[in-house]
């Protein structure tokens, strides 16, 4: 008992520790010192809607346009995301405060929007679309603030305040559309310590908007492109008719507010969570469960294991044993290679390359260098590291081919190389031909297309290839007993070691450990939310590969002792049950969570579902493959065999 508690105190100092890291920040870009009247560039990032899963790029409606349209140069992250970032004629500068001002147009000839125009505002506000724009790399938001359910006397003092990302395009009243014509934008900024006889210097820590509906008559503006914005009470929002020509005007205004947070740790009003508590409660409680399992599962494992081995190695009574059922009957047959070993050992590799980048990319951006600020960053390193984890895929399924006694290494590695990429390549272009026909800023451009298939061809097929060749001509992983000639006859099995009921029962545990991070991720994924508790994500990583394994481990020592050798797939398959609770709870979330009506933002998170659920059932089915592997080899090479 003294053990656990030394073992849960040990924890959670790791924990503690892990939370430092957590708010630890390594700045992803180099902070931009202004001068006063110096410029500070507003530019768009996309529209983006839970509702249809669909980003959209700024200029897709008809706002305000610069004379010239520049879009940023992205990296491959920026593109998978669908953000278009690109400038707009907002003219902000630092420190200098702006009433009301018109963007484009002048007072007297109002922006006209045709029908078709109409049209496409009122169905993306209806759509429950944001925009997200950015100033000197923050990100807008939206300041909600409400009452907490706090008493009485402290509800009048104290409000909670949350952002929201983006702002909202406009509203719906009944059936009326309403769009947000007047933007007032509040930026706060630090002043930065300088020598006395220099000129102050600024840094942009915060940049919050509060979007307003007003009508064209109430927007008072003069020849100078001025305007004066009406009383709170008296003033009517701008109507969007879809079925005629509006006249409107854009127009926005400027408060600078001067602020202590420093630039260091401008992004954490944006990456504060509610919840925190949650995820402590939820890995604790983890992390316990999987102790007790591992005490549990050790303590009857290595005594019937132990008590099993003495017996077998008894030397005088071994003609009764032998008339006894039990895991060494199989013996001669426990490592008869399975059928299809050649697709079993090339899934393996890619296994084996998805856990090698997901743990370095967990691992990195535990330790902050993959922030939200550096946009993108994350799933660049994600497929970059996919491509060169190819040279470890290829060394362990090529090892593994050679073992079963396989013979075509060449078309070992090619399949490794191709088998899951494949699928994952095609489903997302099917899923981005129909992105394509919305128009959508989401859609894949060819020539990415092209890069990512010369990235797949040019640097992870070669380094699959190079792996195989190496572990094919490695020396196979030695097997402690022979094979027999003949194979032996497998019992009729009882109804519980039925292949579906494994999964079923295997799954529970590993989900269980993860799924209140899966909530996150979800969230983080489909409700445009910023994700960055890489440090939970960390432990409950580790925790999932701790409880794959002894999972696999106690479902293999079952069926060996039922006298079913056939373990090789079926391991594999078992292992990766707790995919299949994942697509329950993507099925779950879908129907409680997400506002999704139509049948195209529906096949998006179908098809990505699938993808997430078939890159799970290979990690969590190679970790647990892998670990009832070694303990096979184990246990037979403690037996005495005649």
């Amino acid at each position: 008992f003294s053990v656990l508690q030394e073992g849960l105190r040990s924890a959670l100092l790791f924990l503690l520790l892990l939370h430092g890291v957590d708010s630890f920040y390594v700045p992803g870009v180099a902070p931009i010192n202004f001068h006063r009247n110096d410029p500070v560039e507003i530019k768009a990032v996309k529209l983006t809607s839970s509702r249809t899963q669909l980003p959209y790029e700024y200029y897709s409606l008809p706002f305000c346009q610069p004379t010239k349209i520049t879009y940023k140069a992205e990296n491959l992250g920026e593109v998978l995301r669908g953000d278009r970032i690109v400038n707009t004629p907002f003219q902000v500068s630092m420190n200098v405060e702006k009433k009301c001002e018109v963007l484009c147009n002048f007072p007297n000839k109002p922006v006209a929007l045709t029908v078709e125009q109409s049209k496409l505002i009122a169905e993306r506000i209806r759509e429950d679309y944001y925009v997200h724009l950015i100033a000197d790399n923050l990100p807008v938001a939206t300041r909600l603030e409400f009452y907490s359910n706090r008493e009485e006397e402290e509800k009048k003092k104290e409000k909670d305040v949350q952002f929201e990302h983006g702002y909202r395009l406009g509203f719906m009243d009944g059936n009326k559309f309403y769009l947000h014509n007047h933007l007032s934008f509040i930026l706060y900024y630090h002043r930065e310590d300088v020598e006395e006889n220099q000129e102050p210097t600024y840094r942009v820590v915060r940049f919050e908007v509060i979007p307003q509906s007003i009508k064209l008559e109430d927007l008072k503006a003069d020849e100078k492109s001025m305007c004066t914005l009406p009383e709170a009470t008296g003033s009517a929002p701008q109507e969007i008719d879809p079925s005629r020509e509006n006249q409107l005007l854009f127009t926005y205004s400027v408060r600078w507010e001067e602020s202590d947070i420093k630039w260091a740790s401008r992004w954490d009003t944006y990456l504060t969570m509610s919840d925190v508590q949650i995820h402590w409660f939820s890995i604790i409680n983890s992390v316990v469960v999987v102790f007790f399992l591992s005490g549990i599962l050790s303590m009857i494992i290595i005594r019937t294991l132990r008590k099993d081995i003495a017996n077998y190695n008894k030397e005088d009574d071994i003609e009764d044993t032998m008339e006894e059922s039990g895991w060494k009957l199989v013996h001669g047959d426990v490592f008869r290679p399975p059928q299809y070993p050649m697709v079993l050992s090339s899934l393996l590799g890619s296994g084996i390359q998805l856990f090698c980048m997901i743990l370095i990319v967990i691992f990195v951006a535990m330790l902050g260098m993959l922030s939200p600020s550096s946009r993108g960053a994350l799933m660049t390193t994600a497929c970059f590291l996919f491509m060169f984890m190819g040279v470890f895929g290829g060394f362990f399924a090529g090892r593994l081919y050679r073992t079963l006694k396989g013979h075509r290494w060449k078309k070992g590695a090619f399949c490794t190389a191709t088998l899951y990429p494949g699928v994952v390549f095609g489903i997302c272009f099917v899923l981005n031909c129909f992105i394509w026909g919305k128009h959508s800023s989401g859609a894949v451009p060819f020539p990415t297309m092209v890069a990512l298939l010369c990235m797949w061809f040019g640097i992870s097929l070669p380094l699959v290839y190079l792996g195989y060749y190496f572990g094919f001509r490695k020396q196979p992983y030695d097997n402690p007993v022979r094979t027999n000639q003949i194979p032996r006859q497998i019992p009729e099995q009882r109804w519980y070691m039925n292949k579906f009921v494994g999964i079923l029962m295997a799954g529970i545990l590993p989900f269980g450990a993860m799924f209140i991070e899966l909530f996150f991720i979800f969230s983080a994924i489909w409700e445009n939310q910023f994700y960055y508790l890489f440090g939970f994500l960390f432990l409950v990583f580790i925790i999932l590969v701790v409880s794959c394994s002894q999972i696999s481990i106690v479902m293999v020592y079952f069926q060996l002792c039922a006298e079913d050798y056939r373990w090789w797939w079926r391991t594999f398959l078992v292992s990766g049950g707790s995919a299949f609770y994942v697509l329950i709870y993507a099925v779950f979330y879908f129907v409680n969570k997400l506002d999704i009506v139509e049948f195209i933002p529906s096949l998006l998170y179908f098809g990505y579902t699938a993808l997430m659920v078939l890159s799970f059932w290979l990690l969590t089915g190679t970790i647990g493959f892998y670990a009832a592997y070694m303990f096979v080899r184990k246990i037979y090479a403690a037996v005495k065999i005649d």
